[in-house]
């Protein structure tokens, strides 16, 4: 369910809250929480507390946090929370090239790796009609490494603005890895920021942005999914930054 939220304006404010737990996770919850119980019925104390270590990081791995995301005519909003490892331009992926997909001509591709600890939820950067939703099997190599993107398990999603611009993105397993699980179907309408997937556990996600764009953000910076602005479709501009 969705919420207007203008959070600049004064006067207002909002609480913290605990994320909840997406359906997807409560089952190994469970299981992770029904053989902590057993463990310390059973007296086994030490394996017990790490057996609960275990169910707590479950817990987390799976949250599903509230995101307030920039509703902007021409923003392109990160799919995935992590940290941006590789910015590079590159041709489209043979499965989503072409007419009916983002064309030949090469591209910026912006690679955001999450880490076991980042929320997995990952969501549309743009809203409009999902035109190719293309599931591949593959390796589980490290997600860092540049050939993840055309070696690992993987699933290309390309969505259509009203307008006819085109944005590409793309879940890739990796190292550990080994499920990925989509929320839509071909042909869904989708709003920006809607979740759309999930992977399991840990990974990475491209974004495949359109001619003309620059990426608005900066290798090693940290991006959340459904909030952090990647890119404003059409501005082009070099961005320069300080670790500290």
């Amino acid at each position: 369910m969705s919420t207007t939220i203008s959070s600049n304006r004064p006067g207002g404010g909002i609480k913290w809250r605990w994320p909840s737990v997406h359906p997807e996770g409560r089952k190994f919850l469970l299981i992770a929480g029904v053989i902590t119980l057993c463990f310390w019925l059973l007296g086994w104390e030490i394996v017990g507390w790490i057996a609960f270590g275990i169910t707590i990081w479950v817990a987390a791995f799976f949250r599903d946090p509230v995101r307030v995301t920039p509703t902007g005519s021409d923003v392109i909003i990160a799919p995935a929370d992590g940290l941006v490892t590789q910015i590079a331009e590159v041709a489209p992926p043979p499965e989503i090239a072409g007419p009916d997909g983002l064309n030949d001509a090469t591209m910026l591709r912006v690679s955001i790796f999450m880490s076991v600890f980042d929320v997995h939820i990952n969501r549309t950067p743009v809203a409009g009609t999902l035109k190719k939703l293309v599931y591949l099997p593959g390796k589980f190599l490290n997600a860092d490494l540049d050939k993840a993107s055309e070696e690992n398990e993987r699933q290309h999603f390309v969505v259509e603005r009203a307008d006819g611009v085109r944005i590409g993105f793309t879940q890739i397993a990796g190292l550990v890895a080994r499920r990925i699980l989509p929320f839509v179907s071909m042909g869904a309408e989708l709003a920006t920021g809607q979740r759309v997937g999930l992977i399991r556990f840990g990974s990475r996600v491209d974004v495949y942005l359109p001619t003309g764009t620059s990426p608005q953000v900066l290798l090693g910076q940290r991006t959340l999914a459904g909030e952090t602005i990647v890119a404003r479709i059409g501005k082009s501009e070099t961005l320069d930054g300080v670790g500290q």
